[in-house]
């Protein structure tokens, strides 16, 4: 193709008609660290709720918000950093009844496809892997974008489709079958 152009405005003209053609790419992110990522888990014991977080998580996403049809999110969770603030419960969060990390050391969740809410709002429909049982979990998230964008995102997990708390565990009026789940990832460009 041989175009002359006759003057900088037409330059400019022909250049912001090529990229308003150009396909947009997914862009891929991986989680910054040491920048005040944190994925928090809320429930209640004996009608007190408690939250602890899950230190370690790593998150990687592939995502273009003008085609979240076409995204990808990755999150591991590695199981046996768990904290909530008291070193009994975490003993046995960590032990067989609960997440039993000599077992399953990590879980992991992975979406592909996520729909749009509106207002930089969006939904990802995918497959929690916990307690070695794998079952559909719906996340919701706000994405502010940027040099280092951030996701805010929530979801509840029912503990019990996933054997987490069972035994005398598994009465909800001590522990409620819905735990909530919330996180803030800062990201990185990959």
């Amino acid at each position: 193709m041989n175009i002359k152009l006759s003057s900088p405005a037409a330059v400019a003209a022909a250049l912001a008609g090529m990229l308003a053609t150009a396909p947009v790419l997914a862009a891929d992110y991986v989680q910054a660290p040491g920048t005040g990522s944190i994925l928090v888990f809320a429930t209640k014991y004996d009608g007190e709720v408690f939250t602890g977080t899950f230190p370690g998580f790593q998150t990687q996403l592939s995502f273009d918000p003008a085609d979240p049809a076409a995204a990808k999110l990755d999150v591991t969770i590695p199981l046996a950093g768990a904290k909530s603030g008291n070193s009994d419960r975490d003993s046995t969060l960590q032990g067989a009844d609960f997440f039993n990390v000599a077992s399953f050391a990590q879980a992991r969740y992975t979406a592909s496809g996520f729909r749009a809410l509106g207002n930089n709002q969006f939904a990802a429909d995918g497959t929690l892997e916990l307690h070695g049982v794998s079952k559909p979990v719906s996340f919701t998230f706000t994405w502010a974008p940027g040099a280092q964008p951030v996701l805010t995102g929530k979801a509840t997990v029912k503990r019990l489709d996933f054997g987490v708390g069972g035994g005398d565990w598994a009465d909800t009026k001590t522990i409620p079958n819905e735990t909530a789940i919330s996180t803030i990832v800062k990201f990185n460009a990959k």
